[in-house]
């Protein structure tokens, strides 16, 4: 069976999910005591039954993004123990309040988490609290604020995003200073906030001295540092560092902290590690429709995450994951793989016939139609099999090829 056409950079993918079920007896390991399965084949499709309830047993792990993968067994467990009586609501619950106690344990005493929903509202709602209503953001052109959101900073967040092209999808003093100026100028909307996507839409990695020298120029100029970190547990795990040696040590002021990428249900918290650098962010969170009732559910699998080491054991194996294909690609020895594969992403251009081929099979994202570089992305619970069926379907399709 065929798949739907593929997802083309900066759109949204509305195929339904996949990963719904998942066979994670080798990678990441569980904690003790965790047990867990895979569907069988035959079951791989959708069945309704009598109650109108559908159930999809999938046996096809996808390279599209770490979004199709469900939740780790260990956050399912967190929900379902959170999940006992009542509790105060909209935040007043001790899970909230725990995470406060493990958050603090990665970034530093002042660190304050507010938990949303997803990470566009917490891109969204970290920018408001740090910018008066004229203040703008400098952030590399493919930035998921700049691609992936729907324009949501600046038609939710009333704010400019002034943007500049980035090779490798980092940022450096000097491409942040095309844009970084105009201070005072009536007409022009003020830079204010420097934001950093850790790891970058473009798989790489910022080193702490990268991080720290945009930290003193954006410091310098009066402006503050914002890191969009999704995949911050990935850039953690290929550094080989904490997380807070690349944020709270070298002058970052807020940090959108991922969770959703790296085995949650749902979740991700706006983290603030200098309260001067901000505003409002409760008020921001709320009229931003980012302010859960039930917040113990996303605290609890925020806690579950980061309070002992699953946020890294998934991270390193996504990475893993993706160090696996890219050696595997690379011994082929005729693609063209176009960037560092430096966390759980590796780019290649594919001839359109060999991505068609696989495309019978996975998913994964076109990035530039033009040149025929697409995305193949690894998630917490990619297995060694997975990346060797994949690979193997390559070769046998270039190997098809005419001029083969």
């Amino acid at each position: 069976m065929s798949s739907p056409p593929p997802r083309v950079r900066g759109c949204t993918d509305h195929a339904p999910r996949a990963g719904a079920v998942h066979d994670l007896s080798a990678f990441p390991p569980a904690r003790p005591g965790r047990t867990s399965g895979t569907a069988p084949a035959d079951e791989a499709h959708h069945v309704v039954r009598e109650n109108r309830r559908v159930t999809t047993a999938h046996d096809t792990r996808h390279f599209a993004s770490d979004n199709y993968a469900g939740a780790h067994p260990e956050i399912i467990d967190a929900i379902a123990a959170a999940n006992v009586g009542h509790a105060p609501a909209y935040g007043d619950d001790p899970h909230t309040a725990g995470l406060q106690d493990v958050v603090r344990a990665h970034f530093g005493e002042a660190a304050t988490a507010y938990p949303v929903f997803n990470g566009t509202g917490a891109n969204v709602v970290a920018l408001q609290a740090m910018l008066p209503r004229w203040g703008a953001v400098v952030c590399s052109a493919s930035a998921h604020v700049n691609t992936d959101e729907n324009g949501a900073p600046e038609r939710v967040g009333g704010l400019k995003l002034l943007t500049v092209p980035t090779p490798d999808g980092r940022l450096t003093p000097e491409l942040v200073a095309r844009q970084a100026h105009g201070f005072g100028d009536v007409h022009r909307a003020q830079p204010g906030v420097v934001s950093l996507t850790q790891s970058t839409e473009l798989g790489t990695v910022y080193r702490p001295e990268e991080v720290r020298a945009l930290a003193d120029q954006a410091h310098a100029l009066g402006m503050r540092v914002h890191v969009d970190g999704a995949r911050l547990a990935n850039a953690a795990a290929r550094l080989g560092l904490p997380l807070r040696a690349f944020t709270t040590d070298c002058g970052v002021d807020v940090v959108s902290l991922g969770g959703t990428k790296n085995g949650l249900l749902f979740g991700e918290a706006v983290v603030v590690l200098d309260p001067a650098a901000v505003d409002g962010v409760g008020y921001l969170r709320k009229s931003g429709m980012q302010l859960a009732s039930k917040m113990r559910f996303v605290s609890a699998q925020l806690v579950a995450l980061y309070e002992g080491d699953l946020w890294l054991r998934s991270a390193t194996h996504a990475n893993a994951m993706a160090d696996r294909l890219r050696a595997g690609i690379d011994a082929l020895g005729v693609l063209d793989v176009t960037l560092p594969t430096e966390a759980n992403a590796v780019f290649v251009r594919l001839p359109a016939d060999v991505a068609a081929a696989l495309r019978r099979r996975w998913r994964f994202y076109d990035w530039d139609p033009s040149d025929g570089t697409v995305r193949l992305m690894c998630a917490f619970d990619t297995q060694p099999q997975d990346v060797d069926d994949l690979l193997a379907a390559l070769r046998d399709a270039l190997s098809g090829r005419p001029d083969a």
